[in-house]
């Protein structure tokens, strides 16, 4: 089925019910976007007919570029906190950047049905993490700050390949590294953005005559639903901060967790239809 939609269109709209869910989930969990965007995008797009040559790579730049906005937004609630180490996070960011372009690059020659793979993998160790209410910590020497350079390009390479924000990655590291959990969410989020911003870019950049590609996308970057994700996206994440603060916590995760095992089987089952 032809793709090639105006901008207001049925992905637009269905766009906006991901960002609904997406903003609730990221307020109710701490968790970035594209845990819940790519695997619905990739659900949109294959009942759309998009190429299954970059399908994945299209839902992945579409949730990065998504991201940007949200990120923004949380940079901002922590800088009026005081809470963001902007030391750790400049040691950081240069290899997040370099990593987050390799990151696209690698995902742009990778196979798609690989890549999908890797994120269905992905899926499943939140899933369980949540499930069992484990909070992983990466152990690391303490107090080593030249591992910030390293560690960052460790980051931006895997956020990048998964279209995630980082924060899964960030905050047990720096954990590991023995800063406070509340400056590791803060110093996570600043560090989102060049995360979301570098990859998306790159992402624009690399699939710039291209061939699969639909029409009106910027690369790999698919505008319609980018703007369908965000504009609710903003809006329901204060929402589940707020419910975050009535709702019982640990129930949820774990029937979050159900619902990212049946993100990850339906993945599963769009590939060997």
């Amino acid at each position: 089925m032809d793709i090639s939609l105006a901008y207001f269109s049925d992905v637009f709209w269905f766009s906006t019910l991901i960002g609904v869910f997406a903003g609730l989930s990221a307020g109710l969990f701490g968790l970035g976007g594209g845990l819940v965007i790519v695997p619905s995008l990739v659900w949109l797009f294959s009942w759309y007919g998009m190429d299954e040559h970059v399908l994945m790579l299209m839902a992945i730049a579409t949730s990065l570029a998504a991201i940007v906005p949200t990120s923004l937004s949380s940079i901002i609630a922590h800088y009026r906190l005081g809470a963001i180490d902007w030391r750790c996070v400049f040691r950081l960011v240069p290899g997040i950047i370099l990593g987050a372009m390799l990151g696209a690059y690698f995902a742009d020659e990778m196979d798609g049905r690989v890549l999908r793979w890797v994120f269905i993998v992905y899926l499943f160790y939140v899933g369980r993490n949540m499930a069992m209410q484990i909070k992983p910590v990466y152990n690391v020497v303490g107090g080593v700050r030249y591992l910030d350079y390293f560690a960052g390009g460790v980051i931006g390479v895997v956020s990048s390949l998964l279209g995630i924000g980082g924060g899964t990655l960030t905050v047990p590291y720096l954990s590991g590294q023995g800063v406070d959990m509340k400056k590791a969410v803060a110093i996570s989020s600043a560090c989102g953005l060049p995360i979301a911003i570098s990859s998306s870019a790159s992402f624009a950049v690399l699939g710039q005559g291209q061939g699969h590609l639909p029409a009106g996308s910027i690369g790999y970057v698919y505008p319609q639903a980018f703007m369908g994700i965000v504009i609710l996206s903003i809006l329901t994440a204060p929402l589940g901060a707020k419910l975050a603060n009535y709702l019982p916590a640990k129930k949820l995760r774990r029937y979050f967790s159900l619902v990212l095992f049946v993100m990850a089987i339906k993945m599963i089952v769009l590939m060997v239809e």
